[in-house]
């Protein structure tokens, strides 16, 4: 489930958008996502979600995402963050080591009679 919050939203039937402008603040607890901007739009039909407006995306654990403008795809888990013009777009990322494979236990040598 995602939660959004902002100071207007409306949506269109005929079209399949819907649009928050104001103080937009998205939650989305499942992936732990706290996104920020001036304004979201949904389009339904193509399943994808247009932040825009100083937009921030905070993930718990450190990851982080600051832009003039993010397109997610949702069907393919796509992100695409655009800058302001003339800057650039700023990310955070805790990369997750994978821990080194431990050593199989040795065996005990075969004993012939």
């Amino acid at each position: 489930m995602v939660t959004i919050e902002s100071d207007q939203q409306r949506a269109d039937q005929l079209t399949g958008v819907v649009t928050a402008t104001g103080n937009v603040r998205i939650v989305y607890p499942d992936e732990r996502v706290v996104a920020t901007a001036r304004q979201a739009q949904y389009f339904s039909k193509e399943n994808r979600v247009v932040l825009s407006g100083d937009v921030d995306i905070v993930q718990e654990g450190g990851n982080l995402i600051r832009a003039e403008r993010v397109v997610y795809l949702v069907d393919g888990e796509r992100l695409i963050a655009i800058p302001p013009s003339g800057q650039q777009v700023f990310s955070r990322l805790k990369i997750q080591q994978k821990p080194a494979p431990q050593p199989l236990p040795s065996q005990p040598a075969a004993v012939q009679p």
